[in-house]
């Protein structure tokens, strides 16, 4: 009983509160949320949505300006009793998902008016799965990984199926939640083996701490052959791989994708995707590098079918979210080249996090768009409801074209600069298969890239039965607000382009 007593309080000594101001404001903020509705009248209720998205920019400036520039007085630290780790990584995520909740909360500005669906939950359940993914970013054992990565599978669940009233938003919360379940099993099933295996008193560096990822490192230092704890560990990867949609765990990506909101579609593209790679970024890097004999072909073969499957789906649709969907599955691949070279190469974790920023950038520029664009129904919205934008609405034209340019990856756009970076990074790794495999991959994506780009620019010369007549397509009107928004995602998008300075030395702890 002692011992137990004298446990306890060693670990409530490293509950340093501090650490983790940036999430419990969050926090605060999506309690607020539910009071606010409560005590304010009807016809002012529409404040909490300003509430929410102001908010989080507050809580972003002040942790940019204050908490971050000072290292949070606990960088590189770890706290509850080994639950987190504060080190450069996790920081730099944590401005990251603050950045993706307040341009959700700009698209459900958008998106939610068109329906008669409570909003105040909606931005709630958005602020506690941004403050989950914050703190999943800095997990340091699988019992924080496992909490984390629960709460945020949970909110989407809820946000997917959101508009309740459609059919298909339904049908996607229902394939989500299921497919969702099973990698949950998974992941929980590696967790275990890793676990049981590290608590072996037959095997040498033994811990009963193998949910802490320092001791199961050491741990797996000492028995990088038993089959056991590479069992544990593919399954583990398997867990993560249906968050980050990598083949064969993609199969939900089109359906989920095009039956969710707008704005929930671009929380799982972005934050959802950013969390699991954050995440394996931590895990091969802290966790399974001894285990790199293995790890490396896994996520070869991981990366390569990701790639190939990807950029092939996405050339026959006409669904603007499908197809948005099948290339984040390619854009998966390219990440996981990346994450393949960090296990070798430390740089290449700083080129994974400067892809995920201008994926960030070019694809809330398209989601913005494309919410002006979708009528009531958006997961009916096609590629040919964009036909001559350009020219119906200049400005979304542009913004769109850029946009989509980023995530085709070409010059002298970011997206162009993190693919260089991810095969800079693979060639210095010597990963030539997966070079090779990956080049081919932004290859295959110019067509339907720029397909999409041609569609917003000229008008079909000849007219294709059941498409839209873009004529009859009306377009959301654009607010002040709007345009500023949607003209810094593309200004940065070009900007990043050309100079990479200010975020490379931001990143320059992963470097």
């Amino acid at each position: 009983m002692q011992d137990n007593l004298s446990f306890f309080q060693e670990a409530a000594q490293t509950n340093l509160w501090g650490a983790i101001l940036p999430e419990i404001f969050v926090g605060l903020l999506a309690c607020s949320l539910l009071v606010l509705e409560m005590v304010l009248p009807k016809e002012r209720q529409a404040l909490i949505p300003r509430v929410a998205g102001w908010g989080l920019t507050a809580i972003l400036g002040w942790y940019l300006l204050f908490f971050h520039a000072h290292g949070g007085g606990h960088l590189n630290s770890v706290t509850f009793a080994g639950m987190l780790h504060h080190d450069a990584l996790g920081q730099i995520m944590r401005a990251f998902f603050l950045l993706a909740g307040i341009l959700v909360c700009y698209l459900a500005s958008l998106s939610l008016k068109k329906q008669r669906v409570p909003r105040t939950e909606f931005y709630h359940i958005l602020l506690v799965i941004t403050g989950a993914m914050m703190l999943l970013a800095q997990s340091h054992s699988f019992v924080m990984l496992f909490v984390a990565l629960e709460t945020i599978a949970v909110g989407l669940y809820i946000l997917v199926s959101y508009y309740r009233h459609t059919p298909a938003s339904l049908e996607a919360g229902l394939k989500y939640l299921i497919l969702g379940a099973l990698s949950s099993s998974l992941l929980l099933f590696g967790i275990v083996l890793l676990y049981g295996a590290a608590g072996n008193p037959d095997l040498a560096g033994h811990t009963a701490h193998g949910l802490n990822f320092a001791n199961l490192r050491a741990f797996l230092e000492q028995n990088p052959d038993n089959l056991l704890v590479i069992a544990g560990m593919v399954l583990v990867l398997c867990g993560i791989s249906f968050k980050i949609a990598a083949v064969p765990f993609q199969v939900w990506v089109p359906d989920v994708y095009q039956g969710a909101p707008t704005p929930v579609t671009a929380f799982l593209a972005v934050a959802s995707k950013a969390a699991g790679f954050a995440l394996l970024l931590s895990l091969v890097r802290n966790v399974f590098q001894p285990l790199q004999d293995v790890i490396i072909p896994t996520l070869s073969i991981l990366a390569i079918l990701t790639i190939l499957v990807g950029n092939l789906g996405a050339l026959g649709q006409r669904n603007a979210k499908r197809l948005i969907g099948f290339s984040g599955i390619a854009h998966a691949g390219y990440l996981l080249v990346g994450v393949t070279a960090a296990v070798t190469i430390p740089g290449a974790a700083g080129a994974v996090v400067f892809y995920l920023f201008v994926y960030l950038l070019a694809s809330f520029a398209v989601f913005g768009v494309m919410a002006h664009l979708a009528g009531d129904n958006d997961a009916d919205l096609q590629v040919a409801h964009s036909t001559e934008l350009l020219k119906r609405a200049p400005f979304l034209g542009a913004v769109l074209v850029i946009g989509l340019g980023s995530l085709a990856g070409i010059p002298p756009l970011a997206g162009f600069i993190g693919k260089l970076l991810i095969f800079v990074a693979a060639f210095q790794a010597g990963l030539y298969l997966l070079l090779g495999v990956a080049i081919i991959g932004v290859v295959i994506s110019i067509s339907y890239y720029f397909g999409w780009m041609r569609t917003a620019i000229f008008r079909r010369w000849q007219v294709v039965e059941g498409a839209p007549n873009p004529d009859e397509q009306p377009i959301q009107a654009l607010t002040l607000s709007s345009k500023a928004l949607l003209g810094l995602l593309a200004g940065a998008t070009v900007f990043l382009g050309l100079i990479q300075a200010p975020l490379t030395a931001w990143l320059g702890g992963l470097w």
